[in-house]
């Protein structure tokens, strides 16, 4: 029936993963799939499995989109930004500005050079996802086992799994014996998972379903045959891997840069054609009117920010490597200092990623050195599959000085997955022997008749305390083993399960995947920072729960992977806020969580170390990842710390913040300083007989004022900034440049009156006096503007003192000097001088009193400018 269904089913696209299998292939029986997809229980045929792999290619993990380096470079020529400073480049040169020409030029190229390398090196992330994968793999092929290439693995293929096999692709268990996988890389589960044949429900997460395998996994142990349903691409790794292909998505930085970019745009062109329009109106020189138009748009702006940017990031990424982070994309530095919500996946990030014996306890509950001793002799004797659990074991009983010498092991009853527990049988110095037994503590207690060490009759009371011990340290996240023993005879014969009886039940064994010794303090680093966490991981929620208490989470809602399928994008929006922690979820309903955060206005950092967390990592404002973690993870990263110590992440938000800080400080002075001053050449422009600053002189003055802010990267930064998370706000830039700008427009227009009524100067003499004065206040503005103290609270760093004051000596001595008639300009008069310097000290005083009524005005609340300190 099945065959002659298939018969009117359409064919699949190529590069979909082969014959068409319905989504939830999970939950039909392996005789339906082996119809379905045409196949047998012995295997394929090596002619079909030639023919399916022409039909659907190799499996193997390949990206759907590649861009070429020349696409990547040219894409670099996207921002507003960028095309700004192109066309300032152009304009110097029709100004026979040659050295302004070339340094904006320079200035665009090394940007994006810096841009494309980033982009470029980020493209290996695909190289490793495959390599993560390169394996060789043994199928059936007309009914015989071969050892192929697992790109050679087809869909249909039967492979034959045991204890050790890296899985090639996705499929489903046929048949099973003792098949145990760690599939921790895709679900985060910190110990492996029982695998078994047979349908399970259709809705069933990636975590539960218990008859699948998938590629990228391995086999902890036990032996299985699996029937491939999909290969390559079509897998659950290979779709994180495509998902991976795709160009990283803007950062908030970045996307912070192109608002303020289009604003920018928007207020040259408006000044533009609005100066351009009244100047030919007014019968000026067409020509030197449009060069002088669009010399305002250039003095407007600040074509430095691309090096501005470039050179506080670098200086960034050097300070956070010498604390233990490497920065892999530069932009996600300021996403740091942004970030308000920190997700994360526990194993390996919050926890150590490594099982620990947290405890041994009687049958009382009480701390018990003989029940470690009891299951110290049973792991260090016995000699099947090693585990970390009895790794653990080992480790906690040598830890406690427990002398295990002086047994002798005479026989083993081998742990099997359907007892679920491992017996061993020693003998002392006197010929004693003795039965000891560790495992699930269900099956343990029922082999049991007495407990303690009085061999007290395990009755229902006694039972029943027992069970409430275990539920209550299985809620609180712990995964709990029982311990038993009894004396048994000597005998030559061997010991078998039928002597696993009447036992004396010793006490409990806790087992936990701990918090990093520094999470807990982390975790209160951050919430004092203003960034909640939340825990997503692929472990189950009673192990989660434990861990949000362990590392000092508020009591908050928790969230499964189940219910997050049952909820809309638009539930989930209004649930990932008050959720601290998710817990059985996928990949994918990873990627979910983190979306949803950012629709929420969230600026989103995950932290993780699996790839699991690979897709999650790319999607995140910011990937953080731990020197632990797999390749894959780390690739996936902006950041990746090298250090155990979760405090160099405190440190390293702190750095970005500084990082941000010291660009918006340049932005807030240069757009400010700028806007005024091209207004006020706007406006002078109207009422007087001619230009008020020639195109190249306002060239020059917007590249003087810039020399200064090359140095903004070691600046210092005030206590408060590094506070709160800090953002980008267009309104408040726009506010501040107008307001501020309004104010230099003022005293520009003060010293226009100084400059014609005062001392009636000629046009070069006007020219050269507003070129002084223009140039001091904006000098001088980036002192006082780049703190919310009085400027003389908040001392500058040495470079940006140093570098003002030198610039500021030069603008005194260019009407003095050789360059004085090539740049159009004349000395002036001592008297006019000194006017100009008093002119600037009351714009000072003038800043300082506007910024206080400012602040007032806005508020911190408002804008994402920081608080004041008290008396400051």
């Amino acid at each position: 029936m099945y065959r002659l269904a298939r018969l009117f089913q359409r064919a699949p696209a190529p590069g979909t993963g082969g014959q068409a299998v319905p989504e939830a292939y999970w939950s039909l029986s392996a005789e339906r799939l082996i119809a379905d997809l045409d196949s047998e229980p012995q295997g394929l045929a090596d002619a079909e499995a030639a023919r399916r792999l022409a039909r659907d290619g190799a499996n193997r993990l390949v990206t759907t989109r590649q861009a070429t380096a020349l696409g990547l470079f040219l894409s670099q020529f996207k921002s507003p930004l960028v095309l700004i400073l192109i066309a300032a480049s152009l304009i110097s040169l029709a100004a026979a500005e040659w050295i302004d020409a070339s340094v904006v030029l320079v200035i665009v190229l090394g940007s994006t050079l810096l841009g494309f390398t980033q982009e470029y090196v980020a493209g290996n992330m695909i190289d490793k996802l495959r390599s993560k994968v390169t394996i060789h793999s043994s199928v059936l092929r007309d009914g015989q086992p071969q050892t192929l290439p697992s790109s050679q693995v087809a869909q249909g293929d039967v492979l034959l799994l045991s204890a050790g096999s890296l899985i090639p692709a996705d499929g489903v268990v046929l048949a099973a014996k003792d098949l145990y996988v760690d599939q921790a890389v895709l679900t985060g589960e910190t110990f492996p998972v029982e695998k078994q044949p047979g349908p399970t429900l259709a809705q069933a997460g990636l975590a539960e379903r218990g008859n699948c395998v998938y590629m990228g996994t391995n086999v902890r142990s036990g032996t299985a045959r699996v029937l491939i349903v999909r290969t390559g691409k079509a897998t659950v790794f290979g779709q994180i891997a495509g998902k991976l292909a795709l160009r990283p998505p803007m950062t908030e930085f970045e996307r912070g840069i192109q608002r303020f970019g289009y604003l920018l745009t928007r207020i040259m062109l408006t000044m533009v054609v609005a100066v351009l329009a009244i100047n030919i109106f007014m019968d000026k020189p067409p020509i030197a009117s449009l060069l002088f138009a669009l010399a305002l748009a250039v003095g407007l702006t600040p074509e430095l920010l691309p090096a501005i940017v470039s050179i506080t990031l670098s200086h960034g990424a050097k300070r956070m490597a010498r604390l233990g982070v490497i920065v892999r994309r530069l932009n996600s530095i300021e996403n740091l200092g942004s970030m308000d919500v920190l997700c994360t996946d526990k194993t390996g990030t919050l926890t150590a990623g490594v099982v620990e014996l947290d405890g041994a306890y009687d049958e009382l509950g009480q701390a018990s050195r003989e029940v470690l001793r009891l299951a110290g002799v049973n792991a260090r004797l016995q000699s099947g599959l090693v585990n970390p659990l009895d790794a653990a074991v080992r480790a906690a009983a040598d830890q406690a000085g427990l002398a295990l010498d002086g047994l002798a092991r005479i026989d083993e009853i081998p742990y099997d997955f359907v007892r679920k527990c491992l017996s061993v049988v020693v003998a002392d110095a006197s010929g004693a022997r003795q039965l000891i037994a560790k495992g699930a503590l269900d099956r343990i207690l029922a082999l049991c008749t007495r407990e303690g060490a009085q061999g007290l009759p395990l009755d229902a009371g006694r039972r029943a305390r027992i069970e409430a011990s275990y539920e209550r340290w299985s809620a609180q996240g712990y995964r709990v083993l029982g311990v038993a023993w009894r004396a048994v005879d000597a005998r030559e014969a061997a010991y078998t399960r039928a002597d696993e009886c009447e036992l004396c039940f010793a006490g409990f064994l806790l087992f936990l995947d701990p918090p990093k010794p520094d999470a807990r303090q982390t975790v209160a680093d951050l919430a004092r920072r203003g960034v909640g966490l939340k825990i997503i991981t692929g472990d189950n929620r009673k192990v989660a729960r434990h861990v949000a208490e362990a590392v000092g989470l508020p009591e908050a809602s928790l969230l499964t992977g189940s219910e997050l399928d049952a909820m809309d994008n638009a539930a989930l929006l209004h649930a990932a806020e008050r959720t601290a922690v998710f817990a059985e979820v996928d990949p994918n309903q990873k990627e979910r969580i983190i979306l949803a955060l950012q629709k929420s206005g969230h600026v989103v950092g995950y932290m993780g170390d699996g790839i699991n967390d690979a897709l999650a990592l790319h999607t995140a404002d910011v990937g953080i990842s731990v020197d632990t973690a797999v390749d894959v993870a780390k690739e996936a990263a902006d950041f990746v710390l090298l250090s155990k110590d979760l405090g160099v992440l405190r440190q390293g938000i702190d750095e970005g913040r500084t990082t941000f800080a010291n660009t918006l400080k340049y932005i807030l002075a240069t757009v400010s300083a700028n806007f005024g001053n091209m207004f006020s050449m706007a406006l002078a422009s109207i009422f007087l007989p001619f230009l008020p600053l020639l195109a190249s002189q306002i060239l020059l003055n917007n590249f003087l004022s810039d020399i200064p802010a090359t140095t903004i990267a070691g600046d210092r930064v005030d206590a408060e900034w590094v506070a709160r998370p800090r953002r980008w706000d267009a309104l408040f830039i726009r506010d501040y440049m107008v307001l501020f700008g309004l104010l230099s427009s003022v005293f520009d227009l003060l010293t226009f009156g100084v400059l014609l009524w005062l001392f009636e100067a000629a046009p070069e003499e006007f020219r050269t006096g507003w070129f002084i004065e223009s140039l001091l206040t904006e000098l001088v503005i980036a002192l006082v503007v780049r703190t919310r103290r009085r400027f003389y609270r908040s001392r500058p760093g040495n470079w940006l003192l140093a570098s003002t004051l030198a610039v500021v000596a030069v603008a005194l001595w260019i009407p003095y000097s050789p360059l004085s008639p090539m740049l159009g300009f004349v000395p002036l008069p001592a008297t006019l001088l000194l006017a100009v310097i008093a002119l600037t000290l009351l714009y000072v005083l003038a800043v300082e009193l506007a910024k206080t009524l400012f602040y007032a005005r806005v508020g911190s609340a408002r804008r994402q400018w920081p608080a004041s300190p008290a008396g400051a």
